[in-house]
């Protein structure tokens, strides 16, 4: 394995007299707003550096995402911001980057290896899970059946929130979790996963959700049979249509990742690493505290593009 500290000099010695060259950005999919945001984010923080910057999406394939990042080697990097569709399958698209003296930076998600990217910053999913848990407990009461839409298994943070609505669901015996259905991240799999759940299911009180686009297609389904009025459903992200949902009393709450501060930190470190080798970061792994959003802040809660990055 290649050591990280031993490529540091020559990133450094080609690029520290200024802020200059490209910056290849990876992201999932941007047809999710939260994808968008970080693309988006991550490319103005870039440019504002001095930088270029172009921004790629992998939706979640390995393969293209080590496309992606052959284009970046062959268009001479200077610095990679990733936002790992695997998190094992990306490894070897992170090696492939570092082999070739470019720094990797994560953002969003992790991979199951330390000691490659300069740095991983992504969401705190276990305390943002807690979060929405207890607020999805006052919301439906301590009694009845629910399910549970799940993110993709190759995302370390579908378990993590999976996990951690666990750990506060666990405590009230009798809220039983009767069905789950894997619907990876998407609005159009969270809708159907949700019919199906409801066929198998038509007793239940609440959805727990991985996420908001599949939240909210688990709404248009309840909707569609008429059992909204009667389920309560929660949702992680702060999407723009998860709080035009809330207000509109569809949604009961979200957790709001906040995408635009660790896409931007991402390059302020990467901006960092190009230029003295040091992200100045205390740790590779960085964690950033996630907010409730409910009916009763959503007026007054910054959303992702206006969530000012430090």
């Amino acid at each position: 394995m290649l050591s990280a500290f031993a490529l540091a000099a020559p990133i450094v010695a080609a690029s520290a007299a200024s802020a200059s060259g490209l910056i290849s950005i990876i992201v999932i999919d941007p047809a999710n707003p939260y994808w968008l945001t970080e693309g988006n984010v991550a490319k103005a923080e870039a440019e504002k550096l001095g930088y270029t910057a172009t921004v790629g999406a992998s939706k979640a394939d390995t393969n293209t995402e080590s496309k992606l990042i052959d284009t970046a080697i062959t268009n001479k990097s200077v610095a990679i911001i990733l936002d790992p569709a695997d998190a094992s399958g990306s490894i070897g698209a992170v090696k492939k980057a570092i082999a070739a003296n470019i720094p990797v930076f994560l953002v969003n998600a992790e991979i199951n290896q330390e000691g490659l990217a300069k740095a991983q910053l992504v969401s705190n999913n276990a305390q943002g899970a807690a979060l929405g848990g207890q607020q999805w407990v006052t919301d439906i009461g301590e009694k009845g059946n629910f399910v549970e839409l799940l993110g993709a298994p190759s995302d370390n943070n579908a378990a993590t929130r999976s996990n951690g609505y666990e750990t506060v669901i666990s405590q009230y015996p009798d809220l039983k979790k009767v069905g789950s259905e894997v619907a990876n991240w998407d609005r159009t799999q969270g809708h159907d996963k949700m019919q199906s759940l409801l066929q198998a299911h038509p007793d239940i009180i609440g959805v727990t959700s991985g996420n908001d686009e599949m939240a909210l297609g688990a709404i248009a389904a309840l909707k569609e049979a008429g059992k909204l009025s009667s389920i309560k459903v929660g949702g992680f992200d702060g999407s723009p249509d998860a709080v035009a949902a809330i207000k509109a009393g569809d949604l009961e709450y979200t957790v709001l990742q906040p995408v635009a501060v660790y896409s931007a930190k991402a390059v302020q470190q990467a901006d960092s690493f190009i230029k003295t080798g040091k992200t100045g970061a205390a740790t590779e792994k960085q964690l950033f505290d996630c907010l409730l959003i409910t009916k009763d802040n959503v007026d007054d809660t910054k959303f992702w593009g206006n969530l000012k990055p430090p």
